[in-house]
């Protein structure tokens, strides 16, 4: 089975939202095959459903309530995003499965450029060293056709994250890879590295990049398409 590549570099994070359910519904009805999104997000803090209560304005910084896992968490740029759209059946995976196996594709990164990362017991997500946490997992899951994703600090501005309690941590404990390596990451290596650890992790025969074209394509899809009720999910801007 072949992984489906779509790269759209820096997108607004409610643009990727749409995209993202569009694709869940495609993928549902088996009009595609598995897909992982990578880009990157402009500043934006997103909260999970656990914080659906809590009503959040920070000046400057998009809020938005989204029906992932987890609490809250900050996306912007320098920060790998990570937007698996897979049929878990297809894979045969449970839902901590599944968790495992993407820890499992960014702890084989981090340590292709030098860095010792691995788990922490009841703490999703990548931690360097077991103290500093590196990537973020906050999943959904739509007829077991998983949604959201991962998001990787690569060369992450991190005094954002010190606008909320990250995942319910102290700010402090956020690092990166420019952090912990002490220089400036290239992008498009850590995206290379990410897609083959993808393929090789989850099991996939190999991977393809969609074509600028039907990536256009799909944007518009995404630009155009009124979905009822998602207006509501916004609690800042």
């Amino acid at each position: 089975m072949k992984l489906q590549i779509l790269d759209l570099d820096l997108i607004d994070y409610w643009k990727a939202y749409k995209l993202q359910l569009k694709l869940v519904e495609r993928r549902i009805r088996g009009e595609i095959p598995d897909t992982l999104i990578l880009l990157e997000h402009p500043h934006v803090i997103t909260l999970g459903k656990r914080l659906f209560s809590i009503d959040l304005e920070i000046n400057g910084v998009p809020v938005i309530k989204v029906e992932r896992g987890g609490e809250a968490t900050y996306h912007g740029p320098g920060q790998l995003v990570g937007y698996p759209i897979i049929d878990l059946n297809s894979l045969k995976l449970g839902v901590w499965e599944y968790v495992h196996k993407i820890e499992e594709v960014l702890i084989r990164v981090l340590k292709s450029f030098g860095i010792n990362a691995g788990r922490r017991e009841k703490a999703p997500g990548v931690w360097v060293n077991g103290e500093r946490k590196i990537a973020s997992i906050g999943l959904a899951i739509r007829h077991w056709v998983s949604y959201h994703g991962f998001a990787l600090n690569v060369n992450t501005d991190l005094s954002y994250f010190k606008l909320i309690t990250p995942c319910g941590f102290s700010p402090e404990i956020m690092t990166s890879m420019e952090r912990e390596l002490g220089h400036p990451i290239n992008m498009e290596h850590v995206k290379e590295r990410v897609v083959e650890e993808f393929v090789n992790v989850m099991g996939y025969s190999d991977s393809g990049r969609i074509s600028a074209e039907s990536i256009d394509a799909l944007l518009e899809t995404a630009r155009s398409t009124g979905l009822q009720g998602l207006d509501n999910w916004v609690s800042g801007g």
